[in-house]
């Protein structure tokens, strides 16, 4: 048989709604309770569960369409009468009455001076309720089927009932005012979900240092514009993971990770790029940067970025990172206490390049370009001080970064 399942009235006011998505396709056989689809309302979000068991024969309202409290939402082919008690905004029938709520029945007659609809008396007849003994809250004190449904209290539910489905409502406001629900999913969930697992497994600490790069500044003006005209966009990256590299080979726990009982320190540099997109931070990793000169490491930062932004970059291009650089500086921030990519060992922020005045012997006070840092790493792997040392041996490369000079 046939059962027409309606859009009910969830109260709030709630007249309509729009079907934002459906769970269900046509064809579907569910169970009672499973969620059909989500309606969403000025108000609120409804995940509208399913009254009966059986297949779906018709969803009568398009993604995206307009329904209001009343019109029928599915159509569902169900195999025999399925009695349950319901706050769908639908009462089923009814054939006894608990002895919790003894009501005697009132014929129909003689129900003339109450104020309801013919469906609401004729409903009223068939739960034995007497309309006299029910006060109306409806306009001009019409009884509703809410009022009908007071006067039931709470029926005893016995083998031939069923427990109600229930409307899962999630509120569009809170007590100050309106609010928006983003859903945490994709790549942010995944994020959130490594940043709870590095906090739980590492001993965070963060060291913050600057290193004068006055110098580094004046060597990539004069060689970015040659490398511009190759389509080549030199940044101060580069430079930063010569000297990382250049300081992880001289304080090798840096490039680590602890297993149980076991400190494993890697004999590669696999340095990560923290790249901000649409979807969230990633971290692509340029493998054997070691190995690399300052123009093939822009080549490939640039790269990766752009296959990070346009969602083209490949799994394996995320993974096997023994150290992460994450570029704050690049929006305006200077320090930051960034969290380590687990399970690295550290993680350097970059901050923005900024002008210092600092004391000279020979001219008094003289104007430096700044480059702030920040090192997270793991108090259990490495201590302050070798923090201090590593963060020095990197200072001591970009502050003379003839070495680093494009070829």
């Amino acid at each position: 048989m046939k059962y027409e399942f309606k859009f009910p009235d969830i109260g709030e006011g709630i007249t309509e709604g729009e079907v934002v998505k459906w769970k269900v396709k046509e064809g579907d056989y569910v169970k009672v309770d499973q969620t059909l689809g989500e309606i969403e309302t000025d108000k609120a979000v409804v995940e509208m569960p399913s009254p009966k068991e059986g297949k779906i024969l018709k969803l009568h309202i398009k993604e995206g369409g307009t329904i209001k409290v009343g019109e029928t939402l599915v159509t569902l082919e169900i195999k025999e009468e399925q009695k349950s008690v319901s706050v769908m905004g639908e009462l089923e029938e009814a054939k006894e009455v608990t002895k919790e709520t003894p009501i005697k029945k009132q014929p129909a007659a003689q129900i003339t001076h109450v104020k309801a609809t013919p469906a609401i008396r004729k409903l009223a007849k068939e739960l034995n309720i007497n309309l006299e003994n029910i006060k109306g809250t409806g306009p001009d004190q019409r009884i509703t089927e809410k009022d009908l449904k007071s006067a039931l209290g709470t029926p005893k539910i016995t083998a031939e009932t069923t427990e109600k489905p229930a409307i899962k409502i999630t509120k569009k406001y809170d007590m100050w005012g309106y609010i928006d629900r983003i859903p945490l999913k994709g790549t942010r969930k995944a994020i959130s979900q490594h940043m709870v697992e590095a906090q739980s497994n590492a001993v965070h600490v963060t060291h913050i240092d600057e290193a004068d790069v006055t110098h580094l500044v004046e060597i990539r003006e004069k060689e970015k514009e040659e490398l511009a005209n190759k389509n080549i966009h030199l940044t101060f990256l580069p430079f930063v993971i010569k000297a990382c590299v250049a300081a992880l080979k001289k304080y090798p726990y840096f490039n680590s990770e602890l297993d149980n009982d076991e400190i494993i320190i890697k004999k590669y540099y696999n340095i990560g790029i923290a790249v901000d997109s649409e979807d969230g931070l990633k971290v692509p990793v340029i493998k054997g940067a070691d190995k690399k000169d300052i123009r093939t490491l822009a080549r490939e930062i640039q790269d990766l970025a752009e296959k990070v932004r346009i969602k083209k970059i490949d799994l394996m291009d995320l993974k096997g990172g023994t150290f992460t650089i994450t570029n704050v500086g690049s929006i305006g921030g200077l320090y930051a206490t960034p969290i380590v990519n687990y399970p690295e060992v550290s993680i350097l922020a970059l901050g923005r390049i900024y002008d210092k005045l600092v004391p000279d012997k020979k001219k008094g006070i003289k104007r430096i370009k700044v480059m702030p840092l920040s090192l997270s790493f793991d108090h259990r792997v490495v201590d302050g001080a070798q923090a201090a040392l590593f963060v020095n041996e990197i200072k001591k490369h970009l502050e003379d970064p003839d070495m680093f000079l494009v070829e």
